[in-house]
């Protein structure tokens, strides 16, 4: 009795997990700055990017995709949320010590994947803040963060790179910290004795260039000031590989299991400062080399799913949270070394702007045997995921949930190349653009047209623009005075939009 009972008993568990595998694990990397020309799948002719390459051949390509802003912290809350980050107060550019952006209570793309049986990780930049109002608790448990809004595992850079505190933080708590060498962050006036690049400019083995001018770490002056908490600061140029490594090492962990792995990198983010067997390598300077580096990342995880036998079994999906910037704090050369290298492609503006190269961003979906490879001109937009995600795992997404998120499965996997009925883009300012069919329409603003810092075109004007993106992909001729009726509509379909946050429909 004992034997047939656990003979059934195995049967059941085999079929389950036969069944679990049957779902497809999804592994999302988020790339940072990274411009729609950077890739030479994308045109990019200076450089070769060929696991980056080796993922579109085999994928879907797509060439009209967007992030939903222009600047990291909006676009990675849209993307996660289903929400457009312009609808809710403070989720703009965050400080280091913000935090938790995302409410515990609001349904997630990790909640909602954990429900479809999903074991979550998060690796990578965060950037969407920790702990409850007032910032974290550095020193103890650091919550609520990713675990509280659906991940099973998080290893983070809890801002950016160029932000303190330059530290690892694993699911609660920052990794190696020593309790007698405890971390004080403040940005609002200097903590500790720790030097800045301000006032001992000599330290530096990296000159800043504007605004990242305080505590100093690894020779490098950051945003923010920051003290103790030695044996825990991260080495830049070894962050690319501890994160990827973390990567491999969750999916290799769950590999019997349905995963979700949301791997957002660094790279090519400042402070630029890649590992040695890329510095150097480009002929580029240091952005050239850490775009290198993403696309090794790239292998790297590639590499882990082939070898685990999972890649024909999992879902790929790669893109940027904005598009590119040169000068972005820090004298690397990015500007001078480019040497014809165009990192927006034809498009026009780039990271902060309203202009089509703020949020027009490159996009590889790779799954094989599941979908239909090629290049897509479909206009899709990452806030779309969500639903999109919601729809292959069979899992119901509430009315009052992701309100902005539409099932865009079809597109994704090539099935469907029909255009989103509309996408939405959200420069730094605030000011939203509206994109339907081949036009583009920026409403009016008083923001300034350029800045000043990064030498970007912003697209602010206090009239209205609308471009014919099909034939002006270079948003040179504004056509709001020739096309009157046209940008009307527009005008009017954007303020229904900006109305109506629960899956809007066009009036």
């Amino acid at each position: 009795m004992f034997r047939k009972s656990g003979l059934i008993l195995l049967l059941v568990l085999a079929g389950s997990s036969l069944l679990a595998q049957q779902r497809p694990n999804i592994v999302l990397i988020y790339a940072d700055d990274l411009g729609y020309g950077d890739l030479s799948c994308y045109g990019a002719r200076r450089l070769r990017t060929p696991h980056l390459d080796h993922l579109a051949a085999r994928g879907l390509r797509f060439t009209n995709a967007h992030a939903t802003s222009a600047t990291c912290t909006p676009s990675r809350f849209s993307l996660l949320t289903g929400r457009y980050a312009w609808r809710r107060q403070g989720t703009g550019i965050a400080p280091g010590d913000a935090a938790l952006l995302i409410p515990t209570n609001m349904l997630t793309m990790p909640r909602l994947l954990q429900q479809a049986g999903y074991v979550t990780g998060v690796v990578g930049k965060w950037h969407l803040g920790l702990g409850p109002q007032g910032g974290p608790d550095w020193n103890g448990e650091i919550r609520p963060g990713p675990l509280e809004i659906g991940f099973n595992y998080a290893f983070l850079m809890p801002a950016t790179g160029d932000r303190v505190p330059c530290v690892y933080v694993e699911n609660h708590r920052i990794v190696n910290l020593d309790p007698a060498d405890p971390i004080a962050v403040s940005y609002t006036k200097p903590v500790g004795n720790l030097p800045t690049g301000k006032d001992h400019p000599e330290l530096l083995t990296m000159r800043y260039a504007h605004g990242h001018d305080q505590t100093i770490v690894n020779g490098v002056s950051r945003i923010g000031y920051m003290s103790g908490g030695r044996k825990a600061l991260w080495n830049d140029q070894e962050l690319a590989q501890v994160l990827t490594d973390r990567a491999a090492a969750f999916m290799e962990s769950n590999r019997q299991k349905p995963f979700f792995l949301y791997f957002a990198t660094h790279d090519i983010h400042v402070p630029r400062l890649p590992h040695s067997r890329f510095a150097g390598k480009s002929g580029m300077g240091p952005r050239g080399d850490a775009l290198l580096q993403l696309d090794y990342t790239v292998g790297q995880l590639m590499e882990t799913l082939e070898r685990l036998g999972l890649d024909k079994n999992t879902l790929v999906i790669f893109s940027s949270d904005n598009g590119p910037v040169l000068n972005d704090g820090y004298v690397d050369g990015a500007v001078e070394q480019l040497g014809g290298h165009t990192p927006a492609g034809p498009l026009r503006g780039g990271k902060y702007s309203a202009f089509e190269a703020g949020t027009r961003v490159p996009l590889l979906v790779h799954w094989p045997g599941r979908l239909m490879p090629g290049v897509s001109n479909a206009l899709v937009s990452q806030i779309d995921l969500m639903a999109s995600l919601a729809s292959l795992t069979g899992q119901p997404l509430p009315a009052a949930e992701a309100g902005d998120s539409r099932d865009a499965l079809g597109q994704l996997l090539g099935h469907s190349r029909q255009d989103r009925e509309f996408v939405v883009g959200h420069a730094m300012n605030g000011t939203l653009s509206l994109l339907q069919g081949r036009y583009k329409y920026i409403e009016p603003s008083t923001g300034p047209a350029r800045n000043a810092n990064t030498n970007t075109e912003l697209g602010n004007l206090p009239q209205p623009q609308l471009y014919d993106l099909r034939a002006d992909p270079g948003e040179t001729r504004n056509l709001a005075h020739t096309e009157p009726v046209l940008l009307g509509k527009m005008e009017a379909l954007l303020r229904h939009i900006r109305q109506n946050s629960d899956r809007p429909t066009p009036p």
